[in-house]
């Protein structure tokens, strides 16, 4: 036996009363509307899109004022993921700040805890060997190269492209593979510490990166190949989402989204930190600060980190990856059965940390998607008095209800997959 079908509701004529009784006819609760519309005058509509929109790139509610398809106004809505991490670093000692580090741009873990790592290294005083300066150069580029591989998955996808995301996911892989090699886990790898590295690199890693080396720039011709020129991509981001040079400046932008309207800011360049003096790469910049622009930025940046990645990892160092800074470094394993002192002073930083001089520092690295900065103040305790990160998504994701104006609702996502936001980077 088969059911007989309810009759056809027929569709809502946009009056409130009418949208009831569809609901009550389909008994689909209020609650449990995907999205909710307010008619505000005979012109424009108040629609939320958000918070669990899969094309907000993470938590995020964006209030969106129509005039028919047209936006008019956009108030970005925050705090959906908010964890506390910089309160929670002035509870912990320095090291331990390094996992929380990890997970606010989940995407690109790494380039957190060198941001971090630079600013309490500033704060002591000391440098990092320069071999492990070059392994931290290696991982930064690696972590930059996923991060941006999953924002062109997922931006291509939002505009109806399935095969790049598939091709992007599959290649990401073999850099959490690294991930993995070098800390034991595929993400969160608090790999970069303060006064070093974790451990030295084992045997396996040569081939690995020098797989990444050899292989990766044929895999971005690929995807370039896919949708550089193809007329749907172009037709739905040329033109759409721009944003002046002045504007940008204005707004605090940084990163791909800032060098998109032509500005060649990066701290690599501009401020280099971690022997990033060392490497020869080009800064890419676009001209119209449109989403296209910002498109063809990222994808000429994975060419670079390649560039890179292949000069530190030819002319990679012999020697040590921690620096010898007694106040800092763990003293060697065979000194810990021999050595009364030693074994006391390995008690004491793992269970106690290390105390930093009193004052103030202001650290800041170029991450996937801008200046990721960390401000930290000290008062000669074993942990941070106060932390205050600069997030680039934060700056970033102020910009949207400038660049989405006069635009068409369905542009939206296309603008907010150009600025390759991560709440975790702004909900802190």
């Amino acid at each position: 036996m088969t059911a007989a079908l309810p009759p056809a509701t027929p569709p809502p004529t946009g009056e409130p009363d009418e949208y009831a009784r569809a609901r009550e006819t389909l008994g689909v609760p209020s609650h449990l509307e995907a999205i909710e519309l307010t008619q505000i005058d005979d012109d424009t509509m108040e629609l939320n899109m958000g918070p669990m929109h899969p094309s907000t790139h993470g938590v995020l509610r964006l209030v969106v004022n129509l005039d028919g398809e047209v936006v008019r106004e956009m108030r970005p809505d925050i705090g959906f993921l908010h964890t506390g991490f910089e309160r929670s670093f002035e509870s912990h000692t320095y090291q331990q700040c390094i996992p929380f580090t990890d997970r606010m741009d989940y995407l690109a873990p790494p380039i957190n805890n060198l941001g971090f790592s630079l600013a309490v290294e500033k704060l002591l005083g000391i440098e990092v060997p320069l071999r492990g300066q070059y392994i931290r150069v290696i991982m930064a580029e690696l972590a930059r190269i996923g991060s941006h591989l999953i924002w062109f998955g997922t931006h291509a996808l939002d505009l109806g492209a399935t095969t790049p995301f598939l091709y992007a996911w599959r290649e990401r892989e073999k850099i959490l593979d690294i991930n993995e090699l070098v800390s034991g886990v595929r993400m969160m790898t608090s790999f970069i510490r303060v006064g070093g590295l974790m451990a030295d690199v084992p045997d396996e890693f040569s081939p690995m990166v020098e797989d990444v080396i050899h292989t990766y720039p044929g895999f971005i011709d690929d995807y370039e190949l896919l949708i550089t020129k193809n007329p749907i991509w172009l037709e739905r981001t040329r033109g759409t989402g721009v944003i002046s040079v002045e504007d940008a400046l204005s707004y605090g932008v940084s990163g791909p989204t800032l060098r998109g309207s032509g500005v060649p800011y990066d701290l690599r360049k501009a401020q280099p930190y971690s022997s990033y003096d060392h490497f020869e790469f080009d800064v890419p910049i676009g001209s119209h600060g449109d989403v296209y622009d910002r498109y063809l930025v990222r994808m000429q940046e994975m060419r670079e980190s390649v560039r890179i990645i292949k000069q530190a990892f030819e002319n990679l160092p012999d020697g040590p990856v921690n620096t010898l800074d007694r106040k800092v470094a763990l003293p060697p394993r065979n000194e810990i059965n021999t050595s009364m002192e030693s074994l006391i002073h390995h008690f004491k930083l793992v269970t106690e940390g290390f105390r930093t001089p009193r004052g103030h520092v202001y650290a800041a690295v170029e991450s996937p998607r801008g200046e990721l900065g960390f401000y930290l103040v000290s008062d000669g305790s074993n942990r941070p008095y106060r932390c205050k990160v600069r997030a680039p998504s934060f700056s970033n994701l102020c910009a949207l209800p400038y660049m989405c104006r006069g635009e068409l609702i369905a542009d939206v996502v296309a603008v907010i997959g150009s600025i390759d936001i991560v709440l975790g980077d702004v909900d802190r």
